[in-house]
């Protein structure tokens, strides 16, 4: 009992990896930071609060989606669809994304106001959490779709990867490679 509670344990750090490596590849600190990467506005971030560009986005989901691939030996035809599937969930997302920064100053208003509205607050807190609810699980939804692509051989060089580089795990921070 304790060797399977020990492999199934294993088997789901592998799969944490994976997502954490998939979630770098894909862009995930790019949306949470407003712009795809250094170079996309005034430090590295879009403009605050501006929709990114679509084909910014797309070039850079691209180029960390081919990079990831190489690491992982992934085939041609692999990267393709690793590709359409974070292009696929990145549209998806981007528009949650547009939502909670508009929550955002909508938080600050309420905070900054002579009397705080705390039912106001509390509603905001809701919605928030609906929609992170709705980013997580479309991206929870494209981990596995790429994991379905991947053979376990590259799952487990992709956890190992991302072992060695241990970006993923700073703080929230992930490391650009």
């Amino acid at each position: 009992m304790e060797d399977t509670n020990k492999r199934r344990f294993l088997r789901r750090a592998g799969i944490a990896a994976l997502i954490g490596g998939l979630a770098t590849g894909i862009g995930a600190k790019a949306w949470a930071q407003g712009g795809p990467g250094p170079g996309y506005g005034p430090h590295g971030r879009g403009a605050m609060g501006g929709p990114l560009d679509p084909a910014k986005m797309s070039q850079h989901i691209e180029r960390r989606v081919k990079h990831f691939a190489v690491e992982i030996d992934a085939t041609p035809e692999q990267t393709a669809k690793l590709v359409a599937i974070a292009k696929s969930a990145a549209q998806e997302v981007q528009p949650l994304r547009q939502k909670m920064q508009e929550a955002r100053k909508r938080g600050m208003e309420l905070l900054s106001a002579p009397t705080v509205d705390r039912a106001a607050l509390e509603r905001l807190r809701s919605e928030q959490i609906q929609a992170a609810d709705a980013a997580s699980k479309r991206l929870s939804q494209a981990l596995a779709d790429a994991a379905d692509v991947l053979t376990p051989e590259q799952r487990k060089k992709a956890a190992e990867h991302l072992q060695k580089r241990k970006g993923w795990q700073r703080g929230g921070h992930m490391h650009r490679g």
